[in-house]
């Protein structure tokens, strides 16, 4: 059975950075958001959203992302409604996927890892850290929203230092610390 990773941080910290890292290193990386996004659009998935938030988050067959999202981040119990659909079908993508990887070990890169429970499915667990103002920052720039917006977002999310406790692994992602060198140690206690 293959060596499962958990690669994990809040909003910001840099999580999809160590996760090229990783690839180049050759270890099979799973972005649990990006197929959690593929998966949003699949008839059975896209029918149960529709079923509980109504047809305001769907256009032309597809759920309209930004209207769910207003919903969810704005509302803990909505959130918890689109997480017990979505992070089920993720979690069985994974395990099918995992089983044919060639490789000592695989990522999976989600940002709730901890709140949605899943760390216990992994042997090891990764945290990015970042501070929370370069978090912010960096999320700003990159999804183009406001700070409130990002805050909101980060209200769904544990605390690094709930996460701290619950992982092995820990990379400083604030700028001041090579991230390269600290991933090639991880790496070399994985294989």
């Amino acid at each position: 059975m293959i060596k499962k990773v958990g690669l994990t941080g809040n909003i910001g910290s840099g999580k999809s950075l160590i996760a090229k890292i990783f690839e180049t290193l050759q270890i099979p990386v799973f972005y649990a958001d990006t197929e959690g996004k593929k998966i949003i659009d699949k008839v059975e998935v896209r029918d149960k959203i529709v079923a509980i938030f109504g047809k305001e988050v769907i256009y032309d067959g597809k759920i309209v992302r930004p209207k769910l999202a207003e919903i969810v981040f704005n509302d803990k119990s909505s959130l918890d409604k689109l997480n017990r659909i979505i992070h089920p079908a993720v979690r069985n993508h994974f395990e099918t996927w995992a089983a044919i990887q060639q490789a000592p070990y695989v990522i999976y890169e989600a940002a709730i890892l901890h709140e949605s429970e899943h760390y216990k499915n992994m042997d090891k667990i990764i945290l990015v850290k970042a501070d929370e103002a370069l978090r912010i920052q960096r999320v700003v720039q990159r999804d183009k929203v406001s700070e409130g917006q990002v805050r909101s977002r980060m209200q769904n999310q544990w605390p690094e230092s709930k996460k701290e406790k619950l992982s092995q692994f820990m990379i400083n992602n604030n700028g001041d610390e090579l991230v390269i060198p600290q991933v090639l140690e991880i790496h070399k206690l994985l294989i």
